[in-house]
């Protein structure tokens, strides 16, 4: 049976909820009041160091500059608080995930449709948007679109399969092999990798 002093030289207290408090990924930033280490190390907003001091005196030092004591690395030994303006801090946060966010390229599925009949020049003009999809890193689904009758003539879509597939090869990956789904035949294509 475990006694109290087991438990706590076993690892960092628990919250209510059973997880570690001075895990830092584990929990929303400990702000102000939340803040209840009896002695914390304090920064100031310059970056100076102001010492070690006890909480409610950092408390009083934030609070005389019109800012806030926001805990930093609570598994230091005193923990680290700083003091800054959280409301900003959050803001340009938020504005810099956003920001990330943007400049991240998630991949689409394009889709080019082609007919068993498509001409020579549609032809053309189709293959070139694949190629610019592919380079701008996008996936494409081939489709070679039947009707009524066409679907006793399944050969001719494939061989539009095989003839793009030829003409694409320095751009394109064959995800997997040309499928017939009702009365369309379609095939996957993936970006090379350079």
């Amino acid at each position: 049976m475990r006694t109290d002093e087991d438990h706590s030289a076993r690892g960092p207290p628990r919250s209510e909820g059973g997880s570690d408090i001075s895990s830092q990924g584990n929990h929303p930033t400990r702000v102000n009041d939340q803040i209840r280490i009896p002695r914390v190390r304090v920064i100031d907003e310059e970056g100076e160091q102001l010492g070690v001091l006890g909480r409610n005196e950092a408390l009083d030092v934030a609070r005389d500059r019109g800012l806030d004591l926001v805990e930093g690395a609570p598994n230091a030994h005193p923990p680290v608080c700083r003091i800054m303006d959280y409301g900003r801090f959050k803001y340009e946060e938020e504005k810099k995930a956003k920001r990330a966010k943007k400049k991240q390229h998630q991949q689409k599925v394009k889709i080019v449709k082609f007919r068993p009949k498509t001409e020579e020049h549609d032809y053309s003009f189709k293959k070139r948007h694949i190629i610019e999809f592919l380079e701008g890193g996008d996936k494409v689904k081939v489709v070679v679109m039947f009707r009524g009758r066409e679907m006793a003539h399944v050969e001719l879509g494939q061989r539009i399969l095989e003839r793009l597939l030829v003409d694409l090869q320095e751009h394109a990956m064959l995800d997997d092999d040309p499928k017939l789904e009702g009365r369309n035949l379609s095939l996957m294509l993936s970006p090379k990798k350079n």
